[in-house]
């Protein structure tokens, strides 16, 4: 099974997400995409982005409030293909 798609709406790009990653904030940042963080673990929320296609997994349950269509990438990974608002 290949790594999932990650697709930046804005500018089209895409890139796979490997799985030995931490976070999906750690994949956006190797592919030099600059994500506003604080904590790096859901508390905060200063990292939101809306998911506008696929879905994620959290490996914590964040604590900052998000919209049903936002996600913090500091603390979770994609369950498949995904795109992104940004």
């Amino acid at each position: 099974m290949s790594d999932p798609t990650i697709t930046l709406r804005t500018s089209g790009a895409q890139f796979a997400c490997s799985d030995n990653a931490p976070s999906l904030l750690d994949v956006l940042e190797s592919n030099r995409i600059s994500i506003e963080y604080q904590c790096r673990s859901g508390y905060c929320g200063s990292c939101r982005l809306r998911l506008v296609k696929g879905s994620v997994a959290y490996r914590q349950t964040p604590l900052a409030c998000i919209q049903q269509d936002e996600i913090l990438p500091c603390c979770c990974m994609p369950q498949g293909d995904i795109e992104l608002d940004i």
